[in-house]
């Protein structure tokens, strides 16, 4: 039976079931993404999972603080750049597993296999269908162009997806180019950056501004649900993917590590490899509108609709290895 223990805004410590067999779980994932898959995996395995929730941060705060003794064994969290900061902070240690190797691409894994992407997601632009003709989309980098003075929302520089956007710009074109490419950005700003990447959607919708860079799970939310407002959303609002000329869309991941003291090594293998079979897979891309790792898994109606893409392949460690880079960056531009 699956045992859970929430974190809400202390980090004290709380027991974890013994059992013979076990795995210990510290996720900042919803528990409707996940609790799923970890009840499917006990009745498959007989491995008994301890799950922690919370957020990035406050788990890796809480790993570091238990040192040696910390009872994890796997960190699920999103974004290549929060998984860098657990193996940049010695969190982490090596997975050993030929199927995950094989399975995922090297661009969605630490090159050292020091952590692992489970899905994928993809940080687009989407536009006004009203207001905008896509003919006048192109790149990231066109989004700096006088033409969209006033007309683009964007969540704050706070946001690990948008400074991971950053990052990937430093690596490609370099860390000024960067910079004049983040002023640019705050030049053709709407409005001051608030909320999450929903809140930019419905910006765009209700005429706040022409342009949103916004995850595209986020928008898949949307295209599911009956509710009247977020039929006007996707109704009015439409996704373009820039960079299909050149390197391609940006994509990040979730993903996951084992942890450095993990007591529970072989049943945190087991685990992994499970959540990157074809089934789990494609649960994440119904549930969660993300892109599957795995290219045999199955995609949802949902996702299938935002049609094709060419990604751009960088290897996401790099996100990880530029962002305090980017941070900087668009201190330096501010991007509040």
């Amino acid at each position: 039976m699956l045992m859970r223990f929430v974190i809400l805004a202390f980090f004290g410590m709380c027991s974890l079931s013994a059992a013979a067999a076990e795995v210990n779980v510290y996720s900042s994932r919803k528990d409707v993404l996940i609790v799923p898959l970890l009840e499917q995996f006990e009745k498959q395995t007989g491995i008994e999972v301890n799950l922690i929730t919370g957020k990035a941060g406050a788990l890796l705060s809480r790993i570091q603080s238990e040192g040696a003794a910390s009872p994890a064994d796997v960190l699920v969290t999103v974004d290549a750049g929060n998984l860098h900061r657990a193996k940049a902070a010695d969190l982490a240690q090596t997975i050993q597993s030929k199927l995950l190797e094989s399975r995922i691409p090297s661009a969605l894994r630490d090159p050292q296999m020091n952590w692992v992407g489970l899905t994928q997601r993809a940080r687009t632009i989407f536009y006004a269908e009203d207001r905008v003709d896509p003919k006048a989309l192109s790149t990231y980098e066109n989004l700096v162009d006088g033409e969209w003075k006033g007309r683009i929302c964007i969540r704050s520089s706070s946001n690990i997806y948008n400074q991971s956007l950053v990052a990937s710009l430093i690596e490609v074109h370099g860390e000024s180019f960067a910079e004049s490419w983040a002023k640019g950005i705050v030049a053709n700003m709407a409005r001051k950056p608030t909320g999450g990447d929903t809140d930019q959607l419905r910006a765009v919708a209700a005429g706040q501004c022409d342009l949103a860079i916004s995850n595209t799970y986020y928008y898949g939310r949307l295209l599911d649900s009956e509710r009247a407002e977020d039929k006007k959303v996707v109704n009015t609002v439409k996704v373009f993917w820039p960079n299909q000329g050149d390197r391609g869309v940006h994509v990040n991941i979730s993903g996951a590590a084992i942890t450095k003291y993990a007591p529970n090594y072989d049943e945190a293998i087991k685990l992994l490899e499970f959540m990157v079979s074809d089934e789990v897979q494609a649960y994440y891309a119904k549930v969660n509108h993300e892109f599957p790792v795995v290219d045999s898994a199955t995609v949802s109606a949902t996702i299938q609709s935002l049609g094709s893409f060419k990604a751009h392949d960088l290897n996401l460690s790099i996100l990880g290895e530029n962002n305090k880079r980017a941070v900087m960056v668009m201190d330096r531009a501010n991007w509040q």
